[in-house]
C-alpha cells in the first residue's frame, strides 16, 4: 500500500471518528489590517493582500511538494468588497489537484469584524505553483487524494481550469483578432482624455527583502508593484481614488532575481461609462542586457462614490496605432469578461437554460458544460432507488430539481465506448428517441454543436429539437473518468420552427470509467426541470399511461431504454424496466390508504384537501387528493405535472 493510500485510510477514520477532519495541504494566514498596509483611503491595499495571498499559497504548495515552488500563474480574481483598517485579513490555501510537476492551490480571502464577530468573503482565486528541480532532478509530485465532497469537485474541476490555462492565450488571441478587426474606427468623444495622460513607468531595484527563501523576486512582490502603477495610470484618468475590481490571469513568463531592475509600465486602454482597464506589464534587466518579459495582466478599475456607488468616468482618446489597438483588444475584452461572467455565475434555476453561443465565450460555455456535469457527478447525496440486472439507478433532489443517474457495466473498452457515445450522429443507431442529428458546427476538436430531432411522444404532438454543444473530455490521467457533457445553446442561424417545440438541457452527460482493459463503468445523468420533460438526448426516463379499469384513470412511471451497450458491430440492448417503479397500483389504492374522511367532510366545505408524502421506493413524492364531491376526487402530483381524476 502507498504512503497517500495509508494517509487517505488515516484521515478516514478521522471522519468516522467524528473528529475534525484538516486537509493536510492546508494553510492559513490571518493579519490585521494596519495603517501601514492601508492605502490613501484607509482600505487595504490590494497589493499587499497579493503579497499575504502568495505567500499563503506558496507554503501549501511547498508542504505538498517537501521541496521549493514558484508561482506560475494566478487566475482572474474579482474583489467583492474591499478591506478597512482594523479589519483582520483571514486567508486558507490549500493544493487541489497536483499533476505531473505543477500544482492547482485555491486560495479563499475572507475578511472579519472583532467588534460585531462578522465574516464576508473578499475574494477567491486559483494560483498554478511549480515545484522547482532539486538535485536528483525532476520533481515527480505526489497525487492528492481528495476526501470530503468539496475536494473531490475541486481535484475533477481543477483538470478543466488547466485546460483553459494552456489554451488561454492562443484562444484570447484569435478572439481579440477577430473581433477587433469588426469594430471598425475608434469613437471619437468631446473632452477625451488622451491616453498619454495616463501612461506611468516606474523602476524597482530588487533587494534581498523583495526575494523569497529561494533568492527569486517574490511573485507577490511583482504583482504588488504591478498593482501600484495601474492604480496611478487609474487616478491620472479620473482624477480621484480608484478601486481594483478584477484581475485578468497573471502569467509568469519568466524568473527574476536579486540585483534585477524591474521595469514597470501602465496605461489605460479604455475607459467605459463605470469602469476603465489598465494595462500593466513588468520587464527585468541587470546591467546592459536587453529587457526580458516577466509578467503582464489588465485590471479593472472603478470609482466609487461616499454612497459607494459607481461614478460616471470620463472617456479615453488613444494614442495612433498600437493605442488604437489596445482600444479595440479592451473593448473586446470586456464582452469576454461579461461573456464569462454570465456563463460561469448564472445560477442553473435560472431561464432562460440555454446561452448564446459564439466564438468569443466558446471557452467558457464549454468550461461551464463540463464542469456542471463533474459537480452532478461528485455529490455525495445519490440516493440508491432501483437496482435490477446489475444496472443502478439513482435520483437526487436539489433546489426543487430532480437529478437522476444510471450505472452499468459493460465489456467494451473504455475508449471504444467513448469514441462511440460522443458522436451523437451514431446515438440514433441505437435509441430510438433520436430521430435525426447534425452537425451544425465543430467548434474544435472536443466541443461540436448539434441539431437533433425527436419525435413526439403523444399521438399528433410535435416533436421536439434541441441545439446542443457536446464537450468531450479524456482522462487528465488514470484517476479520471472519460467525459461527455451536453448543454443546450442558442444559435441565430437555428431559430425554432413552427414544426418543432424547441427543448432545452440544462445538463446531461456520460462519464465513462475504465475499469479493466475489457470492463468499462458507464453512468448516465441528467439534471432534469421540475416539470420533467422529457429530453430525447437521454433515454426516455419516464412514461405516462392510462388504463381502463373500476377508476377512470391511473398511471404508472417506469424507465425504459437507459442504456443500451454500445459496440462497433450490431448494437443489442440492455433494457432496466420497472427501475424508479413509482406503481402507485391505482389512485383509488393510493386514497384508501389515508383514514377514512368522507363522513367528516361539511357540506360547507368545497373541497377537502390533504398533502402527505407519497413514499415511493424510498423516493418521496408530494402529493395533494381533493374532493370534488361525494364519489370524484382529484390526485396532484406536482413532480411530474399530472393530474388524476378518481371516480368511486
Amino acid at each position: 500500500m502507498t504512503s497517500e493510500w495509508k494517509d487517505a485510510d488515516t484521515v478516514q477514520d478521522l471522519l468516522e471518528s467524528g473528529e475534525v477532519y484538516r486537509n493536510p495541504t492546508e494553510v492559513k494566514m490571518s493579519q490585521i489590517v494596519l495603517p501601514c498596509h492601508a492605502n490613501h483611503c484607509g482600505e487595504l491595499s490590494v497589493g499587499q493582500l497579493l503579497k499575504w495571498m502568495d505567500s499563503t499559497a506558496c507554503l501549501s504548495a511547498e508542504r505538498h511538494a517537501g521541496c521549493s515552488c514558484i508561482t506560475a500563474s494566478v487566475d482572474d480574481i474579482h474583489f467583492e468588497h474591499t478591506i478597512g483598517v482594523g479589519k483582520v485579513v483571514n486567508i486558507i490555501a490549500k493544493v487541489n489537484r497536483a499533476f505531473t510537476s505543477s500544482m492547482e492551490v485555491g486560495i479563499l480571502v475572507t475578511c472579519e469584524d472583532l467588534y460585531t464577530d462578522r465574516q464576508w468573503k473578499v475574494c477567491h482565486a486559483c494560483a498554478t505553483f511549480v515545484a522547482r528541480r532539486t538535485e536528483a532532478g525532476k520533481v515527480q509530485l505526489k497525487q492528492v487524494i481528495p476526501l470530503t465532497q468539496m475536494e473531490q469537485m475541486e481535484y475533477s474541476l481543477a483538470a478543466e481550469r488547466r485546460r483553459m490555462r494552456l489554451i488561454h492565450a492562443e484562444i484570447i488571441t484569435d478572439l481579440l483578432s477577430s473581433s477587433t478587426a469588426q469594430l471598425g474606427e475608434c469613437q471619437e468623444y468631446q473632452d477625451a482624455v488622451p491616453a498619454e495622460r495616463t501612461r506611468v513607468e516606474s523602476v524597482e531595484l530588487v533587494l534581498p527583502p523583495h526575494a523569497n527563501h529561494q533568492v527569486s523576486t517574490f511573485g507577490g512582490q511583482i504583482m504588488a508593484w504591478m498593482e501600484n502603477v495601474a492604480t496611478i495610470a487609474a487616478s491620472r484618468l479620473c482624477n480621484a481614488h480608484p478601486t481594483l475590481r478584477t484581475i485578468d490571469m497573471f502569467h509568469f513568463r519568466g524568473p527574476s532575481h536579486i540585483g534585477d531592475r524591474l521595469v514597470l509600465k501602465a496605461i489605460v486602454n479604455n475607459s467605459f461609462k463605470h469602469s476603465m482597464e489598465v494595462g500593466v506589464c513588468a520587464e527585468a534587466y541587470q546591467g546592459g542586457e536587453p529587457l526580458r518579459h516577466i509578467n503582464s495582466a489588465f485590471m479593472t478599475f472603478e470609482v466609487l462614490d461616499s454612497d459607494r456607488k459607481t461614478c460616471t468616468l470620463p472617456r479615453i482618446r488613444p494614442e495612433p496605432v498600437d493605442g488604437k489597438r489596445r482600444y479595440k483588444e479592451a473593448i473586446a475584452r470586456k464582452k469576454i469578461r461579461l461573456d464569462r461572467k454570465y456563463i460561469i455565475s448564472c445560477k442553473q434555476t435560472e431561464v432562460p437554460l440555454s446561452v448564446p453561443w459564439d466564438p468569443s465565450n466558446q471557452m467558457y460555455l464549454s468550461y461551464n458544460n463540463v464542469s456542471a456535469l463533474k459537480l452532478m457527478d461528485t455529490r455525495n447525496n445519490w440516493v440508491l432507488t432501483s437496482e435490477k440486472n446489475k444496472v443502478r439507478l439513482y435520483t437526487l433532489e436539489e433546489n426543487q430539481m430532480l437529478c437522476f443517474k444510471v450505472e452499468m457495466h459493460v465489456s467494451v473498452p473504455a475508449e471504444q465506448t467513448f469514441n462511440l457515445l460522443s458522436d451523437l450522429r451514431r446515438r440514433k443507431e441505437w435509441d430510438q428517441h433520436y430521430e435525426e442529428c447534425e452537425v451544425i458546427t465543430q467548434a474544435d476538436e472536443d466541443d461540436t454543436l448539434y441539431r437533433v430531432a425527436a419525435p413526439s411522444f403523444s399521438k399528433g404532438g410535435k416533436g421536439q429539437d434541441f441545439i446542443l454543444l457536446a464537450s468531450r473530455r479524456k482522462p487528465c490521467d488514470s484517476s479520471d473518468p472519460y467525459l461527455i457533457a451536453l448543454r443546450s445553446v442558442t444559435l441565430p442561424t437555428h431559430p425554432p420552427t413552427k414544426d418543432y417545440t424547441r427543448g432545452e438541457v440544462l445538463c446531461a452527460g456520460f462519464t465513462i470509467w475504465e475499469e479493466s482493459s475489457i470492463v468499462t463503468k458507464v453512468g448516465q445523468m441528467r439534471e432534469g426541470m421540475p416539470a420533467l420533460s422529457t429530453l430525447p438526448h437521454h433515454s426516455q426516463l419516464f412514461t405516462t399511461a392510462e388504463k381502463k379499469s373500476k377508476v377512470n384513470k391511473m398511471f404508472y412511471c417506469t424507465t425504459s431504454d437507459c442504456f443500451r451497450s454500445p459496440t462497433t458491430t450490431r448494437p443489442h440492448r440492455v433494457s432496466f424496466p420497472t427501475s424508479l417503479q413509482t406503481s402507485l397500483d391505482s389512485p383509488l389504492a393510493f386514497i384508501a390508504r389515508f383514514p377514512p374522511v368522507a363522513t367528516s367532510w361539511r357540506p360547507t366545505r368545497t373541497a377537502w384537501q390533504l398533502c402527505r408524502p407519497l413514499h415511493c421506493n424510498s423516493t418521496v413524492l408530494p402529493c395533494t387528493v381533493s374532493k370534488r364531491n361525494n364519489s370524484i376526487f382529484s390526485l396532484s402530483l406536482s413532480y411530474f405535472k399530472l393530474n388524476v381524476t378518481v371516480t368511486l
